[in-house]
């Protein structure tokens, strides 16, 4: 075990979603990190935290402080979505709620492909961004930020992810994200990239 993580050695850390699978990629990614994690579920009585921020830096943040002091722990938040360069960077921050407040991810993607329509293959150019940030009693202690770059088709392909994934294809291995095995796509996507950055960030402060 590394000494580096001290700090936070048996220590809760809040995983502040209540995406499953958000949920599932955090804790495989940071397996390592020597604490104790608990989710949002254990905490059904509090109101979820308000995402009015205009980067993903700005909700990961706001995130993680506001439910680091709502539990009395250290809170773990990210914020991450699509950007596509032909809509001009939307979903963004929005791409959860892409659809309108309380719609899902078929919702969201059936949005997405539909404002694509006619747009050739050359010009769906995208990226996954993401940033994540840890806090306790009201500082923030490391951010970390990843991004992978990809391009969207219409027909969804894999069953191994959520959101967007089915329709991101990575031109390179000729595959979308949601067709990646769990620990690939761990360790290429966005989360994977600014989770590790974090956790190195972290690991300096001791």
């Amino acid at each position: 075990m590394s000494c580096g993580f001290s700090r936070i050695e048996g220590r809760v850390i809040v995983i502040a979603t209540r995406n499953a699978g958000k949920i599932r990629e955090i804790r495989q990614i940071l397996a390592h990190l020597p604490a104790r994690w608990k989710t949002l579920d254990e905490f059904p009585e509090l109101p979820d935290c308000e995402e009015t921020g205009m980067t993903f830096a700005d909700n990961a943040r706001a995130k993680a402080l506001y439910y680091s002091e709502a539990t009395g722990h250290l809170a773990l938040a990210d914020d991450s979505g699509l950007e596509v360069d032909v809509l001009e960077g939307r979903p963004g921050v929005r791409s959860a709620r892409y659809a309108g407040a309380g719609k899902d991810d078929a919702a969201n993607n059936a949005r997405l492909i539909g404002e694509l329509a006619g747009i050739p293959a050359e010009q769906r150019t995208a990226r996954f961004r993401c940033a994540a940030a840890l806090a306790e009693k009201g500082r923030v202690l490391a951010e970390g930020d990843g991004s992978v770059e990809g391009r969207i088709i219409d027909e969804p392909r894999g069953h191994n992810g959520f959101g967007y994934d089915p329709h991101f294809l990575l031109p390179e291995r000729g595959v979308t994200t949601a067709e990646l095995d769990t620990a690939e796509k761990s360790r290429i996507s966005h989360r994977g990239r600014a989770l590790r950055a974090l956790a190195a960030k972290l690991e300096e402060l001791g």
